[in-house]
């Protein structure tokens, strides 16, 4: 019951919130969407095609997208990994013409509660600081400093959040 009490009231949010904006299941039909996304968001970061491909695919993934008049506007997957008690934010981003208006968050949320595990388990640029402040405002605390995970040497920030 406490859980579908907290779906109603999430889905209840999103539709006060995100008028006009809707979080639905990605496909691999999402591709060149999200190869977009990821290349606008993250850059020298973005996943490959194979890693783009493998995300929309593998039956494991949890993978939503948030739309807008028809348009990707975000995209969260997530990687549960129930034998070891916890799952993976594996990417999170939102078109920049779309942000700081809480649709990273809604996604967040949104992938969090469909994990099926106690803890959830993220990595974000130590020089990232406004996605830090967000996952710390989110209930993440930093578990672990990843050197150099980075392909330019830059650091990772690994967080972690009771679900």
């Amino acid at each position: 019951m406490k859980s579908r009490k907290w779906n109603f009231h999430f889905l209840l949010f999103l539709l006060i919130q995100f008028e006009g904006m809707e979080i639905l299941p990605a496909s691999i039909l999402d591709l060149n969407a999200l190869r977009k996304l990821e290349k606008e968001s993250f850059d020298q970061d973005a996943w490959p095609l194979f890693d783009l491909i493998a995300v929309l695919t593998f039956p494991e993934v949890i993978r939503l997208k948030a739309m807008e008049e028809n348009q990707m506007i975000g995209f969260v997957a997530g990687d549960p990994r129930p034998r070891d008690g916890w799952g993976w934010i594996a990417t999170i981003a939102v078109d920049s013409r779309f942000r700081r208006r809480g649709i990273g968050t809604a996604l967040l949320h949104a992938c969090e509660a469909r994990l099926g595990v106690p803890r959830s388990r993220l990595t974000v640029r130590m020089s990232n600081q406004g996605a830090i402040l967000l996952y710390e405002k989110e209930g993440y605390q930093t578990i672990d400093l990843w050197k150099a995970y980075y392909n330019d040497g830059e650091d990772a920030v690994v967080m972690e959040k009771p679900l």
